[in-house]
């Protein structure tokens, strides 16, 4: 007889496999209307998300059919349960459909991979608006106008309407302390709104002006201009009608160089290249008759071998993401377009023409956006074939059994112990990570002490992977640094007990810092300088000198933070009402950094005692009478 919890007792029977997913009966239980399936794995993560006209039909041809590719047959032998969402259009299922896309990242949907930020115009709403380029998240109130497929084009247009309109560019801190009209309205620039050289009225005719031209009504704003100048010439102010006149021509003549039919185009263009499972979709945008460069892209196809296909989930996810233009020109039919159409349509406020059969300019673009598309796919795949050859180099120099599926690189920079950050950056088969890259702020620390500032950085990253079988680890860790800082890296891991999972490897530098003089200190105790012909060495190079470039960006940010957030009130001294005088005088706490210690004393108040002690402050310097 054994008792309960006995060892040597029967093992409990396993729990029954759960039985596989009926695709059939729960298609039986679906509605015609439109709307969106999501298929799940049995770890409950997402495998793919579709849209449907009608839902019944379209998850039907899953099951009631052979798979019409690998991929998706392979999907299917792991779905294990399904979910749907009914919408009212088969339009609005389109814009959830990318929604979810975009939020649960399936396994097996085309996914749209671009983690740079898209430069824009940004038209503030305030008083007195101004115009500026603008990266990032859109968090200022106002309006923005792109994206644009480079800083290039921006700043090219920014300059034409500086020029033409005259509109600040400056930020809020330096337009509300000026006392002064700056260089750019004495190169004719801007009006100078910050010290009342211009009327509200005209500003905001300007502003107006700028909306137009920005939002494609050139013929319009051609028409308005040609009137104000006839006016003014009609009422004898010949000189207004002479900058009109200017303004017209510029206008014009922009119009006649940059159309691409004869008329304002505003389309966009889009090729497709396919290799070996990867794709590039090449982007060529006009706005207005300007052409605004070329973009490519690369999407992750998860299996998905027909081009059409991987264009038709670009298109979907990028212009439900970004302003559609009024046309876009495919270089193959896909399908959906009447719904593309609808969908586009409804969040633009206008309509939108997908078209795939053009002639003249445009077919002449078309074949640009293709061999752009071809070089750009055989560039990126040249590169990722010579990324793995030095992964494989770098697997046989330090003994690996497999190449290195993940690699990070710590680094630490400061100035004489000022600002110390250390920096992380990550590496895959296909290069930088930069979306995982991580910079730590070092506090609490001796300055200088590198060897206590790699310890905290490595005690940070990793502390939260000790326990637990989900964390994400390299497979290998590079330490910028000789053997005092290989050993922190050790102790850290060591400490937190995952030293046995990753393989830590220290990069010394040659004595006379030359690059290929390097010095590998494996984890064994040997040392190894491969040369600067080794592959596996160039990658270490690459990763070491990206974890560098990382860590003096950042070193250099903080520092400059440090130094310019110095408060004027914290300086012996200087109080309340010398501060205001201070900033009225230079136009804010820019024009007072950039002056000199005898500019800095002719402010009233100041002598030149404190005139030294401010610019000291300022300048991250030792203020006269300190050791």
């Amino acid at each position: 007889m054994t008792r309960p919890g006995d060892p040597t007792g029967p093992a409990a029977p396993p729990e029954p496999a759960p039985p596989p997913f009926d695709g059939k009966a729960f298609v039986r239980g679906l509605s015609t209307a439109p709307g969106v399936y999501r298929m799940f794995a049995a770890d409950d993560s997402v495998l793919y998300v579709g849209k449907a006209g009608a839902l019944r039909k379209r998850v039907a041809s899953y099951f009631n059919a052979s798979p019409k590719n690998a991929s998706t047959a392979a999907m299917l032998l792991q779905v294990a349960r399904m979910e749907v969402t009914v919408t009212r259009t088969e339009a609005e299922a389109l814009l959830l459909e990318n929604q979810l896309i975009k939020s649960l990242k399936p396994r097996y949907n085309v996914l749209l991979r671009d983690d740079k930020s898209y430069p824009h115009l940004l038209m503030t709403r305030e008083e007195w608006p101004r115009i500026a380029l603008h990266r990032g998240p859109q968090s200022v109130p106002g309006r923005y106008y792109g994206p644009y497929s480079s800083v290039v084009a921006v700043r090219e247009t920014l300059n034409l309407l500086h020029k033409l309109f005259k509109l600040r560019s400056c930020e809020d801190s330096v337009f509300r302390n000026r006392t002064r009209p700056c260089l750019q309205y004495q190169i004719g620039r801007c009006s100078a709104p910050c010290v009342g050289l211009v009327e509200a009225d005209e500003y905001a005719a300007a502003v107006r002006r700028v909306r137009l031209f920005l939002e494609g009504h050139s013929d319009e704003l051609l028409v308005e201009l040609g009137n104000d100048m006839e006016a003014a010439a009609g009422r004898l102010d010949f000189e207004l009608a002479a900058r009109l006149r200017d303004t017209l021509a510029s206008l014009r003549g922009m119009q006649a160089r940059q159309y691409v039919d004869g008329r304002a185009a505003d389309l966009d263009v889009l090729a497709i290249a396919t290799e070996r499972a990867s794709a590039c979709v090449l982007l060529l945008a006009f706005r207005d008759g300007r052409n605004f460069g070329t973009r490519a892209f690369f999407p992750r196809t998860n299996g998905v071998e027909e081009p059409a296909e991987v264009l038709a989930a670009f298109v979907a996810q990028y212009y439900t993401a970004h302003q559609p233009p009024r046309e876009i020109v495919l270089d193959r039919v896909i399908e959906d377009v009447p719904l593309l159409e609808e969908a586009f349509a409804l969040n633009a406020g206008y309509r939108v023409a997908i078209k795939t059969s053009v002639r003249s300019e445009r077919a002449g673009y078309l074949d640009l956006a293709r061999r752009n598309a071809e070089n750009s796919l055989a560039a990126q795949l040249g590169s990722q074939a010579a990324q793995a050859a030095r992964a494989e180099s770098l697997r046989e120099l330090l003994g690996l059994a497999e190449p290195a599926r993940r690699i990070e690189c710590f680094d630490i920079s400061h100035t004489m112990g000022e600002a110390t950050v250390a920096s992380q950056v990550v590496f895959d088969a296909e290069g930088p990570v930069r979306g995982q890259y991580r910079r730590y702020n070092i506090a609490g620390i001796e300055p200088g002490d590198d060897y206590a500032a790699m310890h905290q950085a490595l005690t940070r990253r990793f502390k939260r992977a000790a326990g637990n079988p989900d964390a994400v680890l390299p497979d290998l860790l590079l330490i910028d640094g000789g053997a005092g800082q290989v050993a922190q890296a050790n102790a850290v891991l060591t400490g937190l007990g995952i030293d046995g999972a990753i393989t830590v490897v220290g990069v010394a530098k040659g004595e006379a810092r030359k690059p290929g003089d390097e010095t590998l200190l494996l984890p064994d105790g040997r040392e190894l300088k491969p040369g600067a012909a080794s592959p596996g060495l160039q990658l270490v190079q690459q990763v070491r000198d990206e974890a560098h470039r990382f860590a003096i960006t950042g070193h250099r940010g903080r520092r400059q933070k440090a130094r310019s957030t110095s408060r004027l009130e914290d300086i012996p001294g200087i109080g309340p009402r010398r501060r205001a005088s201070l900033l009225k005088h230079f136009g804010g706490l820019g024009g007072l950094r950039a002056a000199g210690v005898e500019e800095i004393a002719r402010v009233e108040g100041v002598n030149l005692a404190l005139a030294e002690r401010i610019y000291a402050t300022l300048h991250g310097l030792d203020a006269p009478g300190t050791a």
